[in-house]
């Protein structure tokens, strides 16, 4: 049987022959000087695939209606990401593929809101690939709760994480707890999709479900009892399956994604530590598909030469060596025509002959509810913010755009969640301790605003400070978090780098606080600062330039 990395390298091959003596220009580079550019925004799922036929197809320089070379720039970006920004006008991309369609209710019913009625995306765009949501599960964990034997769904994930109970009780102690993960709805379609296939199995519905049943006392209990098991959220579901499937299952016991992720899963090169078998749970009650549409905007900066050409590059798409290609990296094909074959197998964890139940995607009024009550039952976050006020914040004005950074990361806090404030220098000063947000918003606002840099850099003390106090609260109840920002080397720390970390690694790998990074201009050591919080599963950022640092607090408050 051929194994999946036998499938990867025989793409790979055929992919760098197709490539050989094309003249035509490849993505990323230059548009030929007269070319016809049309531009589309992606779900990030699908980059690698989209990578590969986008490169050949703009080799093969296909002539507009007007005789011009169609060229293709291809973003991937997150489907919840990608529409917000198509509807402020931040974007104008004249195609967009989403992760699936369940946003485009949602991105339709904005856009008429604004453009008299007008739809966005008109009737039903062409799915280009397919992929289910799924529950990835370690295999051995997956056969302690019965699977396959004894389907497994919500109510299970429900179950397990509000009962109490840990992998002890199935015989296990050695896993330790259950830990669960999805995106942040508001920027994943997988984390969307996870919300509402929740909350139809709280209403005991595959379709037809309504604003009223969202509402009812029994759906916002379940959907709290799920939310409970959570470690954290984020925007990326790439990021979760390659946490999970490269920390293991300490870190997360399960985790929704798409089951061509499961399918990578089986990627030894990629993954060669991955310390046991990643199945696809399709979950009983049912789920949604992945099913990337392949949207031509019906907005007025789309003109018909450009729509033909948008025609032109889906006719590519479909045809079928683009769409065997995609089957190599573990997408079912779009055309229903081609058969769904390896690596779709049973040997890659997952199961073709699923998903036997599936969902309807509901009206943007019911999801805009779902969304509404999901903020409410969310799992909470005790986060630190320590910020680094040393004398060297005063160049390039990075003091002024880290105090703008920070105010945007408190606005997109809840006020039930939890933060606190440590300025550290010299000395360090917890400005304001871990407590609710909502009723200190303004006030520690108005603090930040009156910060300013002056000192050395008392940078590893200061983060064990800011750790300790979170260990004490119970693991599990909230997310617990320390983002840092730091321009500069320690100078001034008692503690070693060598005695933090082994702090860190001290605590259980899921629920485990997690320290984030940020390494703010030429002079911090992002190796140091990479150590420090892939110590405890989190991110370290390094902004190219000193414009992106809003951006990055933006990125890690999808993690809460």
């Amino acid at each position: 049987m051929r194994t999946l990395q036998h499938w990867l390298c025989a793409l790979l091959l055929a992919s760098l022959a197709g490539c050989g003596g094309s003249s035509g220009g490849a993505a990323g580079d230059a548009p030929p000087s007269n070319a016809l550019t049309i531009t589309m925004f992606y779900g990030s799922e699908k980059q690698a695939w989209m990578e590969d036929v986008t490169q050949q197809f703009n080799s093969q320089q296909v002539q507009s209606t007007s005789g011009r070379p169609i060229y293709v720039s291809a973003t991937p970006l997150g489907s919840a990401e990608s529409m917000e920004q198509i509807l402020s006008g931040a974007a104008q991309p004249t195609i967009w593929s989403p992760a699936s369609g369940v946003l485009i209710p949602v991105a339709n019913e904005r856009w008429a809101a604004s453009h008299s009625g007008a739809k966005l995306v008109e009737g039903s765009p062409t799915a280009l690939v397919l992929s289910p949501v799924v529950i990835a599960m370690w295999q051995p964990m997956a056969k302690a709760l019965g699977w396959p034997e004894q389907p497994i769904g919500w109510a299970d994930i429900a179950a397990m994480t509000s009962s109490g109970k840990s992998w002890a009780d199935y015989g296990h102690p050695e896993w330790g707890a259950f830990q669960f993960g999805h995106t942040h709805p508001g920027y994943s379609n997988s984390g969307i999709a996870s919300i509402l296939a929740t909350v139809y199995a709280a209403a005991g519905k595959t379709r037809g479900l309504t604003a009223d049943d969202v509402r009812q006392p029994a759906t916002a209990e379940f959907l709290g009892k799920v939310e409970s098991g959570v470690i954290h959220y984020g925007e990326s579901t790439g990021f979760f399956a390659n946490q999970m499937f490269t920390r293991g299952p300490a870190y997360l016991s399960a985790a929704v994604m798409y089951e061509n992720l499961v399918v990578q899963s089986y990627d030894t090169t990629r993954y060669p530590s991955k310390p046991m078998p990643v199945v696809a749970i399709y979950p009983k009650e049912g789920t949604f598909w992945s099913d990337h549409p392949y949207a031509v905007l019906s907005a007025p900066w789309v003109d018909d030469e450009q729509r033909a050409a948008a025609q032109s590059f889906l006719q590519f798409l479909m045809e079928r060596p683009q769409q065997e290609k995609a089957l190599a990296y573990g997408f079912r094909p779009g055309d229903a025509n081609l058969a769904v074959g390896a690596p779709i197998t049973a040997a890659n964890g997952v199961d073709p002959a699923q998903p036997k139940t599936l969902l309807e995607v509901p009206s943007a009024e019911v999801i805009e509810a779902v969304q509404a009550a999901w903020k409410q039952n969310k799992k909470r976050v005790d986060v630190m913010a320590v910020l680094d006020t040393s004398g060297s914040m005063q160049d390039e004005n990075r003091m002024e755009l880290a105090k703008t950074a920070l105010k945007t990361f408190m606005a997109q806090l809840d006020d039930e969640d939890g933060l606190g404030l440590t300025t550290f220098s010299t000395e360090a000063t917890v400005v304001s301790p871990i407590s609710p947000l909502g009723p200190k918003r303004q006030q520690l606002a108005d603090t930040i605003g009156g910060l300013f840099a002056q000192g050395d850099t008392r940078l590893y003390d200061t983060v064990g400070e800011a750790y300790t106090p979170l260990q004490a609260e119970p693991p599990g109840d909230r997310i617990r978090a320390v983002v840092v920002l730091t321009d500069g080397q320690d100078t001034q720390s008692q503690r070693s780098l060598e005695a933090l970390l082994q702090e860190f690694r001290k605590d259980t790998e899921g629920r485990s606080i997690k320290v984030f990074t940020i390494g703010f201009g030429a002079g911090a050591d992002m190796g140091i600062l990479t150590q420090l919080a892939e110590a405890t599963g989190a991110k370290s950022y390094h902004p190219d330039d000193t414009t992106t640092i809003e951006k990055i607090y933006s990125d890690i408050a999808t993690f809460f």
